[in-house]
């Protein structure tokens, strides 16, 4: 169990958090025909609209209920009702994502009490689902964010059968709770995995279907264009079984089983040789049937892959900075190919953090990754965008993970999870290794005559 080291300071130095409202708006980007609408000033907005914007870029549904000074100090009540109305006005959505911000947190909002204000004022919208959910910027990060808008999403959506459970009438469908820490390209390969036993995946959120980049006939489109419909939302105690991804979705794990009663296999990450086949022998029971040939191949490959890579990430020197639940995937993933964990860095103190196969994880920020990362004399950096200047000032690579991800093209639909995804990261990580390898100068006996074309290399040498 790793011991939680916390680095107190008056400001943060280089942030590595991304706030929680952010999060949230990831998670109900990932439903069919959603609009996300932050109760907070218009600046909070257009910042997480900006971020998501470079990193998937794709236009991106994000509304606000654009408090100002007045309402700040007065009351902004009537600004969640009026930015409700307009919302399903306008844009028609299925479903409103309403999440707080800190100025609405900070001022005491009580954001259920509105919605169903709402309801009471307008009726002619009671077809439109709004999930309500409290993520204010200073509590928690991104992959918190997520999970509670998850959590929120199925105690409002999905309906409560545990009296008379259904588990089982949906024989080939399977329940995908996927956490924050999975770019698109990880579930779209999830997906791929069970339906390679011949079981139907219902992923919550889908990613996948809503932020892979494809081309769209509309020009533009208010809502989201892809992701779960809420009409598989309402199926999700029918299943045979829910997989869960991710330390950060027990809570939502656990409201979805006493809402269905549908047994559920948890996984803390699907990267590395282990997890998988724990994944893939799940699913052949689930299925009943023999494993694939072709995942059989798939893990084959991974085998060959890790024959291949270990003479480049054994002893490797590295430094993570990641939200929990990426961080426990890379470190485990790094610590079972022999790599030492020279620095481990997460913006805040979660779960996933005890379950850390090393002796110590430190939460702060960037600044704190910098610091250990040369004291620990490290070889490689992992982490978002936002470290390659401490890669820079280090003189070490790179290698880019998690959100956002501004100045590569493709970050977000990567797969780093499953047979295929574990394999590709294994390449990745020694690739780095190689390219960045310090050269050893060949070594000349004093004591043996040179010959001519070493003497020849000398005088070259000499002339420059």
């Amino acid at each position: 169990m790793a011991q939680i080291i916390r680095h107190p300071k008056a400001l943060a130095v280089n942030p590595l958090k991304s706030s929680a409202p952010a999060g949230a708006a990831l998670a109900f980007l990932g439903i069919r025909r959603a609009m996300p609408l932050f109760h907070g000033s218009q600046g909070c907005t257009a910042f997480a609209k900006v971020f998501f914007v470079r990193h998937f870029r794709e236009p991106i549904p994000l509304q606000t209920t654009a408090m100002d000074q007045v309402a700040t100090i007065m009351s902004a009540d009537d600004n969640v009702i009026d930015a409700l109305a307009a919302v399903c006005t306008k844009s028609k959505p299925a479903l409103v994502g309403l999440a707080t911000t800190a100025l609405a947190e900070t001022q005491g909002v009580d954001i259920h009490r509105l919605v169903k204000v709402f309801r009471a004022r307008h009726p002619q919208f009671d077809a439109i689902a709004v999930v309500a959910v409290n993520t204010p910027d200073f509590n928690g990060c991104l992959e918190s964010g997520y999970a509670t808008a998850v959590n929120g999403i199925i105690e409002t959506i999905v309906p409560d059968t545990s009296a008379q459970p259904l588990v089982g009438r949906r024989k080939k469908q399977v329940n995908l709770l996927l956490g924050a820490h999975l770019t698109p390209g990880d579930v779209e390969a999830i997906k791929d995995w069970v339906e390679a036993f011949g079981l139907r995946p219902v992923a919550v959120p889908d990613l996948a279907d809503a932020l892979d980049g494809h081309l769209i006939p509309e020009d533009n489109t208010p809502v989201t264009f892809g992701g779960v419909p809420l009409a598989e939302l309402s199926t999700l105690g029918e299943a045979a079984a829910t997989l869960v991804v991710g330390t950060a979705l027990t809570a939502a794990a656990d409201t979805l089983f006493l809402r269905t009663q549908v047994p559920d296999y948890r996984f803390d990450t699907l990267a590395g040789l282990d997890v998988c086949d724990r994944f893939t022998h799940i699913l052949a029971q689930i299925a009943g049937i023999a494993v694939p040939e072709k995942i059989e191949r798939w893990r084959a490959q991974l085998q060959d892959a890790m024959v291949d890579t270990h003479f480049m990430t054994g002893l490797r020197r590295v430094a993570i900075a990641a939200d929990p639940d990426m961080l426990l995937q890379l470190t485990t993933l790094l610590v079972g190919m022999g790599s030492e964990i020279v620095a481990a860095v997460s913006p805040v103190k979660a779960a996933a953090l005890a379950r850390l196969p090393i002796r110590d994880v430190h939460v702060g920020d960037l600044e704190d990754l910098e610091n250990l990362a040369r004291a620990g004399k490290a070889e490689l950096i992992i982490g978002n965008s936002h470290a390659a200047a401490t890669a820079a000032r280090l003189g070490l690579p790179l290698l880019r993970a998690g959100i956002p991800q501004y100045d590569l093209v493709g970050g977000y639909c990567k797969n780093w999870v499953g047979y295929r995804g574990t394999r590709q990261t294994l390449f990745d990580l020694a690739n780095l290794a190689l390219h960045h390898h310090e050269t050893i100068a060949p070594h000349h006996s004093r004591l043996k005559p040179a010959s001519p074309h070493t003497s020849a290399a000398a005088g070259v040498r000499q002339a420059h």
